[in-house]
């Protein structure tokens, strides 16, 4: 039996919505999706198992209109899926009423329940939110019968409101595969046997690294997963980078530096750069025009002023200058501290500077 394991896809979702890409970010969610769907029929894949938050949100009519044409395309596919704590059901909820193609399978209740496919011997469990959080380990409660069956659980959650897990309990429920979502990160957590599948998408600057979907395929003898392999999907990544600048740096020659590593990796990727190093107390980094030109969320600037303090407390002993440098400066420092130190030197300095 072959597989696909997805979710957190966020449908309907714009991410970094005050930028100026947020609307083709949105478009990108839906594109991806669409690419697993042709991806399950290119693989010919007998399952396709979504663990919750396929909608960021509740679904309008048009949202599930949408997914389930593209649901419709695969026939052969089953299709079997919960809802997270984001598309969470509620009692006016669309999803409720609604005519799923006839390959999909929704787990809508709030209790742990199971649906068997004979043709595949297979039986799927899980269960879907209802509320906002779940603080009861109630995946960590299933397990799974030794009957000859394929068993798979689809489950959403892994932190301290929403259904916390014990590895260690899962690995011995007795399940073929554990299809976990909720958890952005991809990480197979127990070898072939159990894993998050991240989302397709990474949804803000702090889901760094690849994103994409599991295929597995799962022995009809043995019942355990023979093969688990990631497959990246995402169009984008955010990209952390440092850049490292010295005292002779210039504001042109650092512009052109960030252009370069942009440029080298890729302008459709979103750039999160950190400056760092030592850099001339007279020069004051203007680099605001990049994010005009590219797709930079921030430019943190964490470089400092390169102060001979030994210096200018010899030549400042007894007036304010010398006395600011005694009462701040010591051997172990915070960034805040730092700060409070250049900047107060820096302007006692142009005060001195104006004086003389």
């Amino acid at each position: 039996m072959k597989f696909i394991h997805t979710g957190d896809i966020h449908w309907g979702m714009s991410p970094d919505s005050d930028k100026p890409w947020s609307r083709e970010r949105a478009r990108d969610i839906r594109d991806t999706f669409a690419a697993i769907i042709e991806k399950a029929k290119q693989m010919g894949v007998d399952f396709l198992f979504i663990a919750g938050d396929l909608f960021h949100r509740q679904p309008l009519l048009k949202d599930l209109k949408e997914v389930n044409y593209l649901f419709s395309t695969i026939p052969r596919v089953k299709v079997v899926m919960i809802a997270g704590n984001h598309d969470r059901i509620r009692s006016s909820s669309a999803v409720l009423s609604f005519s799923w193609s006839p390959n999909v399978t929704f787990l809508s209740g709030a209790e742990m329940a199971s649906v068997y496919f004979e043709e595949l011997n297979t039986e799927v469990t899980g269960f879907s939110y209802y509320t906002p959080e779940i603080r009861e380990p109630k995946i960590n409660q299933a397990s799974a019968p030794r009957d000859g069956r394929i068993h798979i659980l689809l489950g959403h959650g892994g932190d301290m409101n929403h259904c916390p897990i014990d590895r260690a309990s899962l690995a011995a429920s007795g399940f073929s595969y554990i299809a976990l979502g909720h958890i952005h990160k991809p990480e197979i957590l127990t070898d072939k046997k159990m894993a998050f599948c991240g989302s397709p998408e990474p949804l803000d600057k702090t889901e760094t690294g690849a994103h994409g979907i599991f295929c597995g395929e799962i022995s009809p003898i043995s019942l355990e997963v023979t093969s688990l392999s990631f497959i990246p999907m995402a169009k984008i990544r955010y990209i952390p980078l440092v850049v490292n600048v010295t005292p002779a740096t210039a504001n042109t020659e650092l512009y052109l530096k960030i252009s370069h590593e942009v440029e080298k990796r890729g302008t459709d990727h979103i750039y999160r750069f950190r400056i760092r190093g030592m850099r001339d107390p007279e020069t004051c980094f203007d680099l605001e025009a990049l994010k005009l030109r590219y797709r930079i969320t921030d430019i943190v600037d964490e470089s400092e002023p390169q102060y001979d303090f030994s210096a200018l407390f010899a030549e400042h002993p007894g007036d304010m200058i010398g006395f600011y440098i005694r009462a701040l400066q010591k051997p172990e420092m915070s960034p805040v501290e730092k700060k409070a130190l250049f900047y107060g030197i820096h302007a006692l300095l142009l005060t001195t500077d104006e004086r003389s």
